[in-house]
């Protein structure tokens, strides 16, 4: 076999692929014993009919066809490998000439790895916010805490913000009531928002007995977008008695004794989550500053694919949280465009980091044993709410396990340019990284496979973005 490789772009390539008949001869015995076991010839038994006999009842044609189908998927592969290419997605093949007893050509355009100078990556530096924790932050903590111990006492008044309702509400359109938009005896604390707009307004001021009716528009829905009247009733109007901040609230809400050693713990576990995200911070940055340092040509069609997946993504999340792709824009500030070309940013910076933690991951020969394996994958389960068990013979059956090797290598790339890099806050203090722990404290690991990599201290990062309070004694 004889194959050449045209550049048709950085990101694309043509190749040309000879295959002489000779090497034709085991496909196509193949193709004559399969359509052997396939048809019925009086005089043979089934799978004994004879090449002649097959080429007389279904026709050499027929024969050649199913060869040549056979043997262009492992030709093709192995023209890849003579050319050193790394395909990123089904290549676009044409027969280009075949003809009983002369060699098969065709030509197959794909869309490859981009070759990458990696430019020098240790040693880098970086910079984040400045780690802070403010009364403030730990006071809102505290009122989080205490408002699970607060209790709800009945009042002859009409409501207020942040006060608890009991409400019987109904939708209707065309004096129809709307599917799925009729409640009874359900609790709401007015201010909350994200259940129907408007609802919070016509509560305020309404007291228990009194109904009131508005107009608004369903977020989901059959009838989304489209005007209905909602008829809402108060039966019930609460206030919250919170408890008093003294020590016998830290005993009963924490196993702390005094009010100062319940504030010095979420001062601490909100310390701890805001090195997390410092982290995750200086990760994004560490791999920037690289990204700065060299070029990187996108496949088009990769770009494409990630921005519609992360479309699908989000509109998804949206249905699922009852709100229209207008309201999301409308709260983040962004226009339609605003929102694309961040999106498309993002997306591209994102492709451009896989192939350069790809190279920097070959460099280094990092490798995946079953033991990160198995715990990546069980992470992943969890990350998603997964059977563990479940997901991991998910991931086998439909061959996804390559990919999950690949996200390893690449959090073994990133943890090690981070480690190696310099990173500095605002006030120009060296953030600590090395031996960040997973809940955020520092310390030294017991050994190297006690490290996480920055992968999962991001995730880590993410999930502390609003520390819990204290759980209960």
């Amino acid at each position: 076999m004889k194959s050449a490789v045209e550049t048709l772009s950085p990101t694309r390539a043509k190749l040309t692929v000879e295959v002489p008949f000779e090497e034709l001869k085991p496909s196509l015995d193949a193709a004559y014993q399969k359509i052997a076991k396939q048809i019925n010839v009086p005089g043979f038994r089934r799978g004994k009919v004879p090449p002649q006999v097959i080429d007389r009842q279904v026709g050499r044609g027929v024969v050649l066809d199913e060869a040549v189908n056979e043997v262009l998927p492992k030709a093709y592969v192995e023209a890849l490998q003579e050319n050193n290419l790394t395909p990123l997605a089904q290549p676009e093949i044409e027969v280009t000439k075949f003809e009983d007893n002369e060699s098969l050509e065709f030509t197959a355009e794909v869309d490859i790895k981009p070759e990458i100078e990696l430019p020098a990556y240790d040693g880098l530096e970086a910079s984040v916010d400045d780690l802070a924790v403010t009364d403030e932050d730990v006071a809102t903590q505290v009122d989080a805490l205490r408002e699970r111990f607060g209790t709800l006492i009945d009042v002859e008044r009409p409501a207020q913000d942040g006060d608890f309702v009991v409400i019987d509400l109904v939708a209707t359109k065309d004096g129809e009531t709307v599917e799925g938009a009729e409640i009874a005896g359900f609790s709401y604390k007015v201010g909350n928002g994200g259940m129907i707009d408007g609802l919070d307004e016509v509560l305020v001021g309404t007291a228990a007995g009194e109904d009131k009716t508005f107009t608004t528009q369903l977020v989901s829905g059959d009838l989304v977008g489209q005007d209905v009247e909602v008829a809402v009733k108060v039966t019930q109007v609460q206030e919250q008695e919170l408890p008093e901040l003294d020590d016998e609230f830290a005993q009963e809400a924490s196993e702390f004794d005094t009010l100062d050693e319940l504030r010095a713990d979420v001062r601490e576990r909100l310390t701890r989550g805001k090195r997390l995200e410092q982290a995750a911070a200086a990760r994004d940055a560490v791999l920037e500053a690289l990204l700065e340092k060299v070029e990187i040509p996108l496949p088009e069609s990769m770009v494409t694919e990630e921005l519609n997946a992360r479309r699908a993504n989000l509109e998804q999340q949206l249905q699922f949280a009852g709100m229209t792709l207008e309201k999301y824009l409308e709260d983040e500030k962004q226009t339609q465009e605003e929102f694309e070309a961040d999106l498309e940013r993002r997306v591209r910076d994102a492709v451009a980091a896989q192939f350069l933690l790809d190279e920097i991951a070959d460099k280094e020969e990092m490798g995946v044993d079953q033991g990160e394996l198995t715990q990546h994958m069980i992470r992943r389960a969890q990350q998603s709410g997964q059977d563990p068990q479940e997901f991991v013979n998910h991931m086998f059956e439909h061959n996804h396990v390559p990919e999950l090797v690949q996200e390893i290598r690449r959090g073994k790339a990133l943890q090690l340019l981070v480690e190696g890099a310099t990173v500095k806050d605002a006030a120009g203090n060296v953030i600590e990284l090395k031996n960040l722990q997973a809940d955020g404290s520092i310390g030294e690991p017991a050994d190297e496979t006690a490290v996480e990599t920055a992968d999962e201290v991001a995730d880590e990062a993410e999930a502390a973005e609003e520390t819990e309070a204290p759980a209960e004694a």
